[in-house]
């Protein structure tokens, strides 16, 4: 895609699984890349992957939780590299199993401040510097369950759900001054939150992979390449969307 050429993203949660497949793809494209992670060392092992395979990334220690580390990610898009074109605001993470009525407070509120919070302040932070600059693409991460209820994660399930609800509103405002906003819905994927839920369960991978229709369970670079597409002029009638890659799960 040699439109990415002179172009910059930021990926949030670039330190493994699906943001770790997504900014290198990105840099394989031609962008510069914004490795945005509380992970210090898997993030800068993620930039030197990028630089070793030609590409060009920063890394920044980045809470999305946080609105200072929100808006210092994004100085660091524009200090570095002139600006911000693309964003995948994709950071999150499973929080503990319980019924709701066992969830812990604390519990609820750490999934939501990541897992919500987190792309709407990625989102407050990048889409005024894509609108100075004339136009970008925002990626956000949601999941199957933001699609169907899952026992004993509601703190999640609400999480993703609210991801799709930001994720149309801010399309229905910006779309018409240049700034795309779509979501991508993975089904299981590869990745070390899937991996920690099979520690807990071993046989976990193996019920989920002939519960779905296409016969195995997904891969970080499936959903990484969407998300990239979904920034390209490829998809440049595509906003307000929340693409549901799962394998065919859903669709049962």
């Amino acid at each position: 895609m040699p439109e990415f050429d002179d172009k910059t993203a930021i990926v949030t949660g670039a330190s493994g699984g699906i943001g770790e497949a997504a900014a290198k793809r990105f840099a394989a494209e031609g962008a510069s890349v914004v490795v945005a992670d509380l992970k210090v060392e898997e993030g800068e092992a993620t930039v030197a992957d990028i630089e070793d395979a030609g590409g060009e990334a920063t890394f920044v220690e980045t809470d999305v939780s946080d609105p200072a580390d929100a808006g210092a990610m994004v100085d660091v898009a524009v200090d570095t590299y002139g600006g911000l074109d693309f964003a995948f605001n994709n950071a999150g993470i499973e929080g503990e199993r319980a019924a709701t009525s066992d969830q812990p407070v604390d519990n609820f509120e750490r999934v939501i401040g990541v897992n919500l919070k987190g792309v709407f302040l990625g989102m407050r932070a990048e889409i005024p510097v894509m609108l100075d600059d004339g136009g970008g693409a925002v990626v956000n991460t949601s999941s199957i369950a933001g699609r169907l209820g899952f026992p004993e994660i509601s703190p999640y399930v609400a999480s993703k759900f609210g991801v799709i609800g930001l994720t149309k509103t801010a399309a229905l405002e910006y779309s018409g001054e240049g700034v795309r906003v779509n979501a991508v819905c993975p089904g299981v994927i590869d990745t070390p939150m899937v991996q920690r839920s099979q520690d807990d369960d071993p046989e976990m991978m193996e019920q989920t992979a002939a519960a779905t229709p296409i016969g195995r369970i997904g891969e970080p670079a499936e959903i990484g390449d969407a998300a990239v597409w979904l920034c390209s002029e490829d998809a440049s009638f595509v906003t307000g969307e929340a693409m549901t890659i799962d394998g065919g799960y859903t669709s049962q």
